[in-house]
């Protein structure tokens, strides 16, 4: 399965497949019609508690990458989530400022591997 990332705020461009929000949180200022979102999966984002950790703070990235790995292992909306997109090409959406340090990274790399 094709998984691409993007940033929710770049330009949609009409080979990003379907747009999935991965954010658990609305991207702050952008309209629901510029984001032309496909689906917002708000139950495979990491926890309000992980992610209020992690902070994107880039000194605690590997540390987030594994507590967030062990969350999406035990969250059964991920493998329905996994299922639901089967082999379709798909663009995941975040919020973050960091194109190197985000949840999106770990999302595509679970998905990657199962």
């Amino acid at each position: 399965m094709p998984i691409h990332l993007k940033r929710a705020y770049d330009p949609p461009a009409p080979d990003d497949g379907m747009r999935i929000l991965v954010d658990r949180l609305w991207p702050r200022g952008l309209s629901k019609l510029a984001a032309r979102i496909d689906l917002w999966e708000k139950d495979i984002a990491p926890s309000t508690t992980l992610r209020q950790w992690f902070d994107h703070d880039p000194v605690r990235w590997v540390e987030f990458q594994r507590r967030y790995t062990d969350e999406m292992r035990k969250n059964p909306a991920v493998a329905a989530f996994s299922e639901k997109i089967g082999a379709s090409k798909v663009t995941l959406l975040y919020g973050a400022k960091s194109k190197d340090c985000n949840h999106a990274i770990v999302i595509q790399n679970f998905l990657e591997k199962l």
